[in-house]
């Protein structure tokens, strides 16, 4: 009976100690939403790794993609008169230096806004400001700018796919993101398009998808119309999502009066205050771009595609080895990855019916693709590593040629070309003539020095003139004539030319008569087409007075 009383006293005395659970080691578990600053990726942390990949990824694309990337940001930056602009007007009153670079018609049609070159402008003012102001740290910051913000977004979608779907889908995701060529081949470039893609991976990580917990209305509202002030069309993208969002919530007055209308009115009134300050009158760019591009179909000047062009080329080619995974990744979505579909059909099928199409318009949609990608990854088992092999080397072997040979000749001509600057204030400044396809190269921005340049202009009929046509396409037709007519006496010679070596028959005898001599050849491009030849060539008159290469 003792004994019987004796462990009856233990069992009471022990159940009023403290029972320790143990603590569950699995990440499905976990509550920490930072647990993607611990995830390695070859021995070094996720964020550091990534950081590290731009950054290589900004040194290793050396090549132009498209004029854009020159013409409608750092060309308009080096020429912004940001120093003490009197805000109490709209007239530009810059109290320092007078700036320099060249403005294309759609500036002075005012279809462009300045918000997204001032950013760029800012950091030549801080480069001035500490004279470090070189050419080559004007051409290399923004682009470093740009590679860190998409290594940011980058990060983000990793995040918002850790905590949507499995880790495995995550990693998968960041591994597809990173491996895909065309976002190595544009998102250092400094292209509207490029940021446009940042800001609207970064909404749709705060965007209210089913089942994610990092949804912030107010932060993706911000972002999409930072998008929409970057480049106008970012809103066909978003068009299908805030429909959606629109549809699920419950206070649907709430949302578009405190939240909506309030963050677009600010965004816009901001953007328009920039606009107008710089073009000296009250002006809504958005509007312009708007009707010009879409309702009067201005774009097709330069170039037209058959309807089908994004499904049967532009998005293939954007996707490219990723296309299977993504199509297998297509079906595995349940219902909540319907919004991502939805939405990269909405923007393939809008942007077709546009008669101007480039692959650059889709890439906006990219990031919605590879997290299809990841899932498809994540589900192989046998397969997987073999997948990821072959989707590494078949995304590297065109990332490669793509960003370090194919078209990179408009660069090094440049680069050839700053020398002049040193000699621009002897007694006959350089004078350089471009003969190519108009914005073939970039112009002040990667001189940084007030040369004389001149290049063949092709700005589209406004006016509705069906006789039109333009300098550019006159020079083609008959190079020879053009050059004779335009230069008919010795004073109006340049001291340069630069053209396409595909171009040096047709002027030959031009060239041979006024004494000009080829001073270098530069590789361009192993597929020459139409205009465009395998090499540039510079052509110096009197060379001994110039550089010799």
């Amino acid at each position: 009976m003792e004994k019987i009383r004796d462990r009856f006293k233990q069992s009471k005395s022990s159940s009023r100690e403290t029972v320790k659970l143990r603590k569950r080691s699995s990440i499905l578990y976990s509550t920490d939403d930072g647990r993607a600053n611990t995830h390695n990726a070859i021995g070094v942390s996720v964020i550091v790794f990534t950081i590290f990949f731009r950054l290589v990824n900004c040194v290793l694309v050396q090549t132009s993609f498209v004029p854009d990337e020159y013409w409608q940001s750092l060309e308009i930056s080096h020429r912004m008169p940001i120093h003490c602009i009197n805000l109490l007007q709209l007239g530009m009153t810059s109290l320092t230096i007078l700036t320099y670079g060249y403005e294309t018609w759609e500036w002075r049609e005012g279809i462009r806004g300045y918000s997204y070159p001032l950013l760029f402008a800012l950091m030549y003012k801080f480069l001035q400001l500490i004279s470090y102001d070189t050419v080559q740290l004007l051409v290399f910051v923004p682009r470093v700018f740009q590679a860190l913000l998409c290594a940011y977004a980058d990060l983000k979608l990793y995040r918002l796919v850790l905590q949507w779907e499995t880790p495995d889908v995550a990693k998968w995701t960041l591994f597809c993101q990173l491996c895909s060529w065309f976002t190595w081949y544009c998102c250092t470039r400094t292209l509207s398009n490029t940021m446009e893609t940042v800001l609207t991976t970064l909404a749709l990580c705060f965007y209210p998808l089913l089942g994610s917990k990092m949804h912030n209305s107010w932060k993706y509202l911000c972002l999409v119309s930072l998008a929409v002030v970057v480049r106008p069309t970012a809103l066909i993208v978003w068009v299908p999502l805030l429909v959606c969002h629109l549809c699920r919530e419950q206070n649907k007055p709430r949302l578009v009066t405190q939240q909506c209308f309030p963050i677009a009115a600010l965004t816009l009134a901001v953007s328009t205050l920039i606009d107008s300050v710089f073009y000296g009158k009250w002006i809504c760019v958005q509007w312009n771009f708007l009707k010009l591009n879409v309702l009067e179909s201005v774009g097709e000047f330069y170039g037209t595609h058959p309807w089908h062009w994004y499904f049967s080329q532009g998005f293939l080619v954007v996707m490219g080895p990723h296309l299977p995974l993504f199509l297998h990744g297509c079906s595995l979505s349940t219902k909540k990855h319907r919004i991502l579909l939805i939405t990269i059909i909405w923007t393939t099928v809008i942007y077709s019916f546009l008669a101007h199409k480039e692959f650059r318009f889709v890439y906006p949609v990219l990031p919605f693709c590879v997290v299809f990608c990841g899932m498809s990854l994540a589900k192989l088992q046998t397969w997987r590593k073999p997948a990821a092999v072959l989707l590494l080397v078949s995304n590297l072997i065109p990332a490669l040629y793509t960003g370090l040979i194919h078209q990179r000749g408009t660069l090094d001509v440049m680069s050839d070309l700053q020398r002049l600057c040193d000699l621009s204030r002897g007694q006959r400044s350089p004078d350089v003539l471009f003969l190519m396809p108009c914005h073939s190269t970039p112009l002040y921005s990667h001189l940084h020095c007030p040369l004389k340049l001149r290049f063949l202009e092709c700005p589209p009929d406004l006016m509705g003139n069906k006789e039109y046509v333009d300098e550019a396409e006159m020079f083609f037709s008959d190079p020879l004539s053009w050059m004779r007519r335009s230069f008919s006496s010795q004073e109006m010679l340049p001291t340069h030319v630069v053209m396409f070596d595909c171009l040096e028959k047709e002027i030959a005898s031009f060239l041979l008569e006024n004494r000009f001599a080829k001073q270098a050849e530069i590789f361009h491009t192993h597929f020459p087409e139409g205009r465009v030849g395998e090499n540039i060539v510079i052509y110096v008159r009197n060379p001994s007075h110039y550089f010799t290469v």
